[in-house]
């Protein structure tokens, strides 16, 4: 077990108070160690807390003056005090087993951890939950949690994740729904296996079994260039056709029958098949975006201006590694974005557009190019279009890093990006989502410095998209205006 470490204190606050300062190790909160961020933000929400640290070598006290609910005001530096729970299963559609090698070594943690479904958004299988988690789990109401069910049927499940206990594991999803914890399910579609009669039968069963949930997320088998498992492959379009078929006709039986539609095709399906997405209501209130459901829909709302503000996104894949905040996915990452300046990218719509910065050289009236993976780049394209305006065009960066099916641009790496920036004329503004970095970083250990042009990082939602297009739109019209 490692200790927490303070990387932040607030100015002002009753940390800064104390004398509490960055370096801080943190060995126990009131004379509890804390296991992970969740028991720490906990306990230091207690009124005067007595944190118990190493500094210097020297173990001490820090008694700290605060009321019940006061913020603390430090940060840690991990979410995770002790070790990371991770998988025991051995899925032969993993993602993880499919990475290039010579990734950073954290890229490769396969985890299984319930507290990194809650914190992050990760889909745990159940297959390591126990009794005590779930006591920990209902008496601190640790909500929402992300399941991966891929099918009901307890023999075809065990053997898709390779793990006898994969069987059984759901009867925990049953028990989390009794104590109304709010979950959210996913299930990897993996052609010839789990789909066609065993998808119906897995709809079929969460009906009967698992009503409660708040959502159902149906979502294609991702194959990179690197998988070595011959039975894993691509959908072809007729496969991904009838997928939707079968989820449009489960919305309405669940309809019907629980009062909402619960299971939701990817938008990467609508694509593989060449068909309209579903209206933006049928989506509810987006309940499953962060697993690619509805995000076609939301980004053209956002867009056009009919939502305010973005639906928002976590930035990247792997979302917990690698200078993700401690506090989880629902914590301020990066200000919203940075250009490589560092100067920040906002994204609300109330602030003045000049809050949004381009690169140090370029011109704000200069052509507009947005970096984008291939289905973004059909995503997109009907909206520029729609804009009437010419100097805006989409770049679409093939992934050739992880190869395959990967086509999505939170999957994006520095290499692919440079190869594609290299080949792409000087002076010309190029907007890049900031799903594909996290903490500045691409998934293959480039940064942004690394690029051949500079880039604007802005957030991937349509808000901000729109915010940064009409900033060019503006200083065109001054630039006109000067001239006459």
């Amino acid at each position: 077990m490692s200790l927490p470490v303070v990387i932040s204190v607030a100015p002002e606050s009753a940390a800064e108070s104390a004398g509490l300062g960055p370096g801080d190790e943190i060995v126990a909160i009131d004379g509890e160690v804390p296991t992970d961020v969740i028991r720490w933000q906990l306990l230091v929400d207690e009124a005067d807390p007595v944190l118990t640290v190493q500094r210097g070598g020297l173990e001490l006290d820090v008694k700290v003056a605060k009321a019940a609910g006061e913020p603390l005001g430090a940060e840690v530096d991990s979410s995770i005090f002790d070790r990371v729970r991770t998988c025991d299963n051995h899925c032969e559609f993993c993602f993880i087993y499919q990475l290039p090698k010579g990734m950073r070594r954290s890229l490769y943690l396969k985890d299984d951890d319930y507290r990194l479904s809650f914190l992050y958004g990760n889909f745990t299988t159940l297959t390591r939950f126990t009794e005590a988690d779930l006591e920990r789990v209902v008496t601190e109401r640790l909500s929402p949690l992300y399941v991966s069910i891929h099918a009901t049927d307890p023999a075809v499940r065990a053997r898709m994740l390779r793990n006898p206990r994969g069987g059984y594991s759901l009867r925990w999803l049953r028990a989390l729904l009794d104590f109304k914890i709010e979950v959210h399910g996913q299930i990897v579609v993996c052609p010839g296996v789990n789909d066609g009669e065993v998808l119906d039968d897995s709809l079929l069963g969460v009906l009967d079994r698992f009503p409660e949930l708040s959502s159902l997320a149906v979502v294609p088998l991702g194959v990179s260039a690197h998988n070595r498992e011959p039975s894993m492959r691509p959908h072809t379009e007729d496969e991904a056709a009838a997928v939707i078929e079968t989820v449009e006709g489960w919305q309405d039986l669940f309809l019907e029958a629980i009062g909402h539609r619960l299971v939701y095709a990817a938008d990467e399906y609508y694509l593989l098949a060449d068909k309209t997405f579903p209206e933006a209501d049928t989506y509810a209130d987006f309940p499953m975006y962060e697993d690619g459901i509805g995000m076609a829909r939301a980004f053209e709302a956002e867009f056009s201006g009919k939502l305010s503000s973005g639906v928002g996104a976590r930035a990247g894949f792997f979302q917990w590694v690698d200078g993700a905040p401690a506090e989880g996915y629902r914590a301020p990452r990066m200000g919203g974005g940075s250009n490589r300046a560092g100067e920040i990218v906002s994204a609300d719509p109330s602030k003045d557009i000049e809050a949004i910065p381009v690169g140090i050289s370029v011109r704000d009236d200069a052509p507009v190019a947005i970096l984008t993976g291939a289905y973004g780049a059909k995503v997109l394209s009907p909206l520029i279009n729609s804009l009437g305006r010419g100097g805006i065009r989409i770049v679409e960066v093939e992934n050739l890093f992880f190869g395959g099916n990967v086509k999505v641009s939170g999957l994006m790496v520095g290499e692919d990006l440079h190869r594609t920036l290299s080949t792409e004329p000087e002076g010309h503004r190029y907007l890049l989502p900031d799903v594909c970095l996290n903490n500045g970083k691409f998934l293959d250990g480039l940064r942004i410095e690394d690029l051949p042009r500079e880039v604007e990082v802005v957030p991937t939602d349509g808000v901000a998209l729109r915010a940064a297009l009409k900033r060019g739109t503006r200083s065109e019209g001054l630039a006109r205006e000067g001239a006459t």
